[in-house]
């Protein structure tokens, strides 16, 4: 591919020892070049490859110095975008990087797009699809277990897979054609069997790539995880603890919490967005109605309900509509407060909650708490999905290509089962392959690749 050649701060914004300007294309030499000299008066071209250069980006119009500096180049094809490659490394903070960048704009480059950089690595076939969309999960990555799910990613694990089931799959198109070019009666029986024995094994294969989508959306997004319960019940203090900090206000007074709080915190490597929420009450204050409002809202879309009841007042109204709130949930039960005298009947929750695990806490004395962390991380583990498996369906776009490979093939073999024409079955065959395809790039159409990009940051 011959592309311009484009510039972007690579760095997060803000102060830092260190900001880095990257510049990627045919004429990224040139530019670094342009602006470039070393303490000896020495050119980027007359420095040494791969090698970082201290020296001064300057003004080529009127000589003016703009930073010190440490600059390198790489030529084509080893970089991470396979062209030519320069990264200026100058001082942190707004004002310098965003100098070197406009003298950068300003002598032959032009801003780079979102996720262009990666972009480029794709279409210069450095990485494929799924391999780019790795790298922002990556940046994005909340805890050590989804950072290494993520570079097993990026080294090719789904990659891997994809390319041997299309591989299976390009082989029994290769087979049906050469039976409908080539038809012999002693051999048709053959064929079927075939292709069913090689369905199955990529039916087979497929399935067990779906069985990690759940897994993969937790530790790519992290467990959407609400934390339910009547006023003044100890929602906000539960917030707290778990995240060892005071991140929201705590009050005697019922209803202080009006809004949502999201916090996203980690808990043995499971990934938690947890929301502490409005306590759920009839009231007339309209703020607070708003806030029990967007409560019941983040219900319907949570992961997993913690639901906190008082054991030191007796069930009310409240409390049985949060049980039938919660009855058709994944859910844990906290039955907060016991380290008062008890006016709840732990047996009458599990007789309206028989599935749910309860727990007795303190939220104040800070009792519980490691027990819940245990629960999680049980609930969460005990899948048959291990976060250890190389090889995990983090992304949206994978799972649904893999539904609609998975719904092809399964179209295919029941049209073998049938002993329907061999050139039905091939459509079959050849929709999964495509489908597959898609996951990695190869059968991927430009508007799709333009949207995948269009989320990544600049820098990248």
């Amino acid at each position: 591919m011959d592309f311009d050649t484009i510039a972007a701060i690579s760095t997060a914004p803000g102060e830092a020892g260190i900001g880095i300007i990257r510049i990627s294309g045919k004429n990224a030499i040139d530019v670094g070049d342009k602006i470039f000299k070393n303490k000896k008066q020495f050119s980027l071209k007359e420095c040494e490859e791969r090698k970082l250069n201290y020296g001064y980006v300057f003004n080529p119009k009127d000589g003016k110095k703009i930073d010190e500096v440490l600059m390198v180049y790489i030529k084509a094809p080893y970089t991470y975008t396979k062209e030519d490659i320069v990264e200026v490394n100058c001082h942190g903070g707004i004002i310098p990087v965003r100098r070197v960048l406009e003298v950068v704009l300003e002598n032959g480059a032009r801003l780079a797009e979102r996720g262009e950089f990666t972009k480029r690595a794709f279409l210069n076939g450095r990485i494929d699809l799924s391999q780019a969309e790795a790298v922002m999960d990556l940046i994005s990555a909340k805890t050590d277990t989804s950072f290494d799910v993520s570079l097993n990613q990026l080294e090719g694990s789904i990659s891997n897979e994809v390319k041997k089931l299309r591989n299976v799959l390009l082989g029994m198109l290769a087979h049906v054609e050469a039976s409908i070019d080539f038809p012999e009666d002693d051999v048709e029986d053959l064929t079927y069997n075939s292709l069913q024995e090689q369905g199955n094994f990529v039916l087979g294969k497929i399935g067990k790539l779906l069985d990690t989508v759940y897994t993969g959306k937790i530790l790519r997004e992290g467990l959407r995880t609400v934390i339910l319960g009547k006023p003044n019940v100890g929602k906000s203090s539960l917030l707290n603890a778990i995240l060892r900090e005071n991140r929201a206000i705590v009050t005697d007074i019922p209803g202080t919490t009006r809004d949502i709080i999201e916090e996203y915190v980690n808990i043995k490597g499971i990934p938690l967005k947890i929301v502490d929420t409005a306590g759920i009450r009839e009231t007339e204050d309209i703020v607070e109605k708003l806030g029990v409002d967007r409560a019941k809202e983040f219900l319907n879309q949570a992961d997993l309900v913690i639901a906190v009841f008082d054991t030191s007042e007796e069930l009310s109204k409240e409390d049985y509509d949060i049980i039938n709130l919660i009855k058709d949930k994944k859910a844990i039960v906290l039955l907060n407060k016991s380290d008062l005298p008890s006016r709840i009947d732990e047996e009458d929750i599990k007789k309206h909650l028989p599935d749910k695990r309860i727990i007795n806490t303190s939220i104040s004395k800070n009792e519980g708490i490691d027990k819940l962390e245990e629960i999680l991380e049980d609930m969460f583990l005990s899948s048959e999905v291990k976060i250890s498996d190389n090889t995990i369906v983090t992304n949206v776009r994978h799972r649904d290509q893999l539904l609609k490979a998975k719904d092809n093939i399964e179209d295919a073999l029941q049209s073998l089962d049938l002993s329907m024409p061999l050139d039905c079955i091939e459509v079959d065959i050849k929709n999964c392959w495509e489908n597959l395809g898609e996951i990695t790039g190869d059968t991927v159409g430009e508007d799709i690749i333009d949207k995948i990009f269009s989320e990544f940051c600049i820098g990248k």
